[in-house]
């Protein structure tokens, strides 16, 4: 048992948490050091089934709750309405029941992946620790392990690849929501392509054109570093090659990489729209048989129904 092993606080769990708040209190926590918080939100029937464990590492400045989400209420924070992972979560259970989907969220105390890393001594050895041990815990339900992140939530992933030689063969799939901002060319090509090289592998990459964005009269990102530039380059990087264009999206495969690049010719800022808009259920069916059954990227809800109140 290594000093990062996860020990959960034993939360009761309700099979009949209906609102938000129960949810909210049934969900098993564990915190670890260095200001590091897990979330595990498992089905309520969860069983002998394969199971997919979804590591979502947090946007900056969201809390788990608000990542979660829930129906906006007088005086709520408007963050709880902006990715409804949650709910994302219970439409992706309902359509694929063949399977256990669980997802972990994953916070640190300074709310900000990128933060944490610089702030944190061998932070990218403390990520792989963490992987390692939820890939563990779950280890009889033949897991395989999905890598997910909005924002600076990219900044874990990327710290996952750097803690490594390789890509173990447990991660099936990793997907980035408007999060490639730390991309590297150098550190990262011959990784994803040898990875992506083994059988049942999955990229996918979602982004905007940020670069032409003005916040407050200056550009929200610099030219090289914004998600659409280090997608981009990402693609390239994989020869990728423009598989379709639509009059809102380019959309870019290779192998088993997925981009889908958003136009944003009015400099509107997408970036967490583009989660909204069922982004983080086509992270998951993207490329499965389920990618745009009864939902569609880029559309209105299709969670509306499992947001809790």
């Amino acid at each position: 048992m290594t000093r990062y092993f996860l020990v959960l606080l034993l939360l009761p769990f309700s099979v009949f948490a209906q609102t938000f708040e129960q949810k909210m209190k049934a969900m098993p926590v564990a915190n670890l050091e260095n200001g590091v918080k897990l979330t595990f939100d498992e089905p309520k029937d969860l069983n002998s089934k394969p199971a997919k464990v979804i590591i979502y590492a947090l946007p900056n400045g969201n809390t788990t709750a608000q990542t979660f989400g829930k129906k906006l209420a007088e005086g709520d924070d408007w963050h709880f309405d902006i990715q409804h992972i949650g709910a994302q979560t219970s439409f992706i259970r309902i359509q694929d029941k063949k399977l256990n989907y669980i997802v972990v969220y994953l916070e640190n105390s300074l709310k900000s992946w990128p933060t944490w890393r610089r702030q944190t001594k061998n932070a990218d050895s403390i990520i792989l620790k963490i992987v390692e041990n939820i890939y563990f815990k779950y280890r009889g339900l033949k897991p395989t392990i999905i890598l997910n992140g909005h924002s600076g939530g990219g900044s874990f992933i990327f710290g996952f690849i750097n803690s490594q030689p390789e890509l173990p063969n447990y991660i099936e799939r990793i997907s980035f929501l408007d999060a490639t901002y730390g991309y590297e060319t150098e550190k990262h090509q011959r990784k994803l392509n040898n990875w992506l090289s083994k059988k049942a592998k999955s990229l996918q990459v979602i982004s905007y054109n940020d670069s032409v964005v003005v916040y407050n009269g200056k550009p929200l990102v610099s030219p090289t570093g914004g998600t659409w530039y280090r997608s981009k380059l990402m693609a390239r990087d994989l020869e990728a090659s423009r598989l379709q264009e639509t009059e809102d999206q380019f959309i870019l495969q290779h192998k088993s990489a997925s981009f889908i690049l958003i136009k944003n010719p009015e400099a509107k800022i997408y970036h967490t729209v583009l989660v909204e808009k069922n982004g983080f259920i086509h992270s998951i069916f993207n490329g499965t048989k389920f990618a745009n059954k009864n939902y569609l990227f880029w559309d209105k809800r299709a969670y509306e129904n499992f947001i809790l109140e």
